[in-house]
């Protein structure tokens, strides 16, 4: 595949083909690195979201080099979802090596072009990513929709190499019935998600983080209504992602996203940062065009089109240069059938602060059969703290209860607590710009044991059907 405008990839190239690019003079240095990128007939952003195909045509990873685009994988009939090492020396990628196989997951050696297949299966895998100390995180198909699964064992170095067995150790990452689809890893560690909101049951797209282990799953920020998919983290810290029509960032300063001021275009999302700060997104001008990579100086009344082809979207560019590593999580889960939570005060939340405190805490679980059920409600005290012990590794919810077991305020998505974790909450969806006050919990003055709602001891024919449940 030959491109109509051609990508430089060193600084001297660049200068010789200013001409044909259309690059302004102080552009040339933003593309000094080589860049793959993902081309394809047709791209749905969001298809993985509804279990769907994102290149229902087909797609094939380019890789754009000393001014040229060639394929970079060679005898394979789809090929996507680059993810280049820390180290800038391998390429993790979805590939089908028939046009009837399952996306797998490889990695690709870039001195030599040799070939490992680290994740099999019937079921596709997409979307692989890097963590540190030889793991990987990856989005598998099953019939409750794409989850999350890491692999490898964890290395004692943080530079260890993803093994090729990495598939024989996995860890199931999330639990509900919906969709994940792993957008970045985070500096912190944690791994950036799309899903939809709610979460587990929701249909707009939203950003969530997990730990590399499963644990800690919470959304990014908590001013839901808006799509937001294509998250990347950028040098600052800063994540920006896309609306469709428009980006968007978080930045730790603030607890909802900041509008970025860009040229008006249909973003693709996922963009990739340049050495020089310059942005190159995949954008289009409206519906039945196709994306082209631009290049974007943030502040610019205008974007540059370095790179387009008649009849290919051109998406998901990645830089193949050393990057940072991310920090390792250390994980403190225990093999235990169930998890522990604490609520410091019920009675906050973004909603509005209930002005007094609920009578109980009921806990709703989904089932093996996709049922709702009420495993036990327990006392809320005075200062809206509580504590129990959940279901591990299934998809749950709490309602807050009046004196009369009327519903106050209810969750209507879906979360998970990993087997073994010990997980507190400031308040219900309170938002991370809201701290706890700095005094000892009602409940632990009362007792330090945790109401047993694990539903483990307690028969499933007395297991109560939630109102209004599945």
């Amino acid at each position: 595949m030959r491109f109509s405008a051609k990508l430089p990839a060193i600084a001297g190239a660049v200068a010789l083909l200013i001409p044909i690019c259309g690059f302004a003079p102080d552009m040339a240095q933003s593309t000094a690195a080589d860049i793959i990128v993902t081309a394809a007939p047709v791209y749905e952003p969001l298809a993985a979201l509804r279990g769907q195909e994102r290149f229902p045509k087909g797609a094939q990873l380019m890789l754009v080099h000393a001014g040229n685009a060639e394929p970079l994988v060679i005898g394979f009939a789809a090929t996507a979802d680059a993810n280049v090492g820390f180290d800038g020396k391998t390429v993790l990628f979805a590939g089908k090596q028939a046009s009837g196989d399952p996306w797998q997951i490889w990695e690709l050696t870039l001195a030599d072009h040799s070939l490992r297949k680290l994740i099999a299966g019937e079921g596709d895998a997409i979307r692989p990513l890097y963590l540190p100390a030889g793991r990987i995180v990856y989005a598998r198909r099953t019939p409750q929709g794409f989850q999350l699964e890491a692999a490898g064992k964890d290395g004692l170095m943080l530079n260890a190499p993803v093994d090729a067995a990495a598939g024989s150790v996995v860890v199931p990452l999330t639990y509900m019935p919906a969709s994940a689809i792993p957008a970045d890893v985070l500096a912190d560690g944690r791994i950036l998600f799309e899903a939809g909101f709610p979460l587990g049951s929701g249909s707009i797209p939203e950003l969530f983080l997990v730990y590399s282990d499963g644990s800690g799953v919470e959304s990014y920020r908590c001013d839901h209504g808006s799509t937001r998919w294509g998250g990347r983290q950028l040098a600052s810290g800063d994540v920006v992602f896309t609306h469709g029509s428009s980006l968007a960032r978080f930045t730790s300063s603030l607890a909802h996203e900041a509008h970025i001021v860009a040229p008006r275009a249909e973003y693709a999302g996922a963009i990739a940062e340049t050495a020089s700060g310059d942005w190159l997104v995949s954008a289009r001008a409206g519906a039945g065009t196709h994306y082209a990579l631009k290049l974007w100086k943030p502040g610019a009344a205008a974007l540059q089109t370095p790179l387009a082809e008649s009849g290919q979207d051109l998406v998901e560019p990645v830089l193949v240069a050393p990057r940072r590593r991310p920090n390792r999580h250390p994980s403190g889960l225990h093999n235990w059938s169930y998890a522990n939570m604490m609520a410091l005060d019920a009675r906050q939340s973004r909603e509005g602060d209930l002005k007094v405190a609920p009578a109980s805490v009921r806990l709703e679980m989904l089932d093996a059969q996709g049922h709702t059920v009420i495993t036990g409600t327990a006392p809320v005290e005075a200062d809206g703290s509580f504590f129990v012990k959940t279901p591990a590794d299934k998809p749950i919810r709490f309602a807050l209860l009046d004196g009369k077991g009327g519903v106050l305020r209810q969750e209507h998505g879906w979360f998970w607590i990993r087997r073994g974790e010990q997980r507190y909450c400031v308040g219900c969806h309170a938002g991370p710009e809201r701290a706890s006050e700095n005094h000892m919990p009602a409940v632990l003055l009362r007792t330090t044991t945790p109401v047993d709602l694990s539903g483990v001891n307690v028969p499933v024919e007395t297991q109560q059907k939630s109102p209004g449940g599945n």
